[in-house]
């Protein structure tokens, strides 16, 4: 019964020994995995961080890359923009140039012309160096040529000032004559009595303001050359005159009758 124990204990040993020695294969294989397996992690990780390293460069690179192309992007633009830019001026001179050659043609002309000019002056003696002494003489000359328009002026303004005076004088002398035949016009001015009314006192004389007749103006009454009375005008039409009678001034027995004549009874002064 021992000897069975014994060998039952052997071989629970054995097997104890076996499963120990096969685990610590097992143990030692997958430890060598392990560390293969960290070892390989490791390069990973080392690989990974060299490739983030390079990955960081590049971005990097890419960014100055960008960088750079913008500001070729930007340097370009400028260039096209100095080109346009350019090429404007290019025209405009090309313009002023185009402009340049007709003003010189022009002062060419000019030129021609002044040359003409300073030999219609003086002939050939005059030049362009000469034209100042030239045109200070030509301008010396109209100075006094102005001084004398000036003073001729002063006279002619005096001269008329001297015909407007003996106008005036005229027109007052000739006034005053053609006032003064119109007064003795009015001194020998005579009209007819047109028609009477012995009752209302009062007749009607051929004559009226365009004879000279106003409200103020006193008449006499003739006939054959001898004074009738005197009347006084009451209403004066452009060609006749009612007058009232002055009853006092008759004579006795006298009337006044169509066809007497009527004369101012105060002349007027010549």
């Amino acid at each position: 019964m021992k000897a069975i124990l014994y060998v039952v204990a052997i071989l629970v040993l054995g097997g104890a020994a076996y499963f120990t020695l096969e685990h610590k294969n097992k143990f030692d294989q997958l430890e060598t995995v392990r560390r293969d397996t960290d070892s390989k992690n490791n390069a990973v990780a080392a690989n990974v961080s060299a490739k983030e390293t390079e990955l960081k460069k590049a971005k990097e690179e890419l960014g100055a890359a960008e960088q750079k192309r913008e500001e070729l992007s930007q340097a370009i633009a400028a260039l096209k923009s100095t080109g346009s830019t350019l090429q404007r001026q290019v025209a405009e001179l090309d313009t002023t140039l185009k402009t340049q050659d007709e003003e010189f043609v022009g002062i060419n002309k000019a030129r021609e012309e002044v040359a003409n000019i300073l030999k219609d002056l003086g002939g050939e003696d005059i030049t362009i160096e000469s034209l100042g002494d030239k045109i200070k003489e030509i301008d010396e000359e109209r100075k006094a040529q102005q001084a004398k328009l000036e003073e001729t002026e002063t006279l002619v303004e005096g001269a008329e000032k001297k015909i407007a005076a003996t106008r005036a004088d005229i027109d007052r002398l000739v006034k005053r004559d053609i006032e003064r035949s119109a007064r003795i016009g009015r001194n020998s001015m005579e009209a007819v009595v047109t028609a009477v009314n012995q009752d209302w006192g009062f007749l009607v004389i051929g004559a009226g303001s365009n004879s000279g007749f106003t409200p103020q103006t006193s008449l006499l009454v003739q006939r054959d050359g001898r004074l009738i009375g005197r009347v006084t005008p009451s209403a004066i039409e452009p060609t006749q005159t009612i007058a009232e009678i002055d009853l006092s001034s008759l004579a006795p027995g006298a009337r006044i009758q169509p066809g007497d004549r009527v004369i101012l009874n105060k002349p007027n002064a010549n």
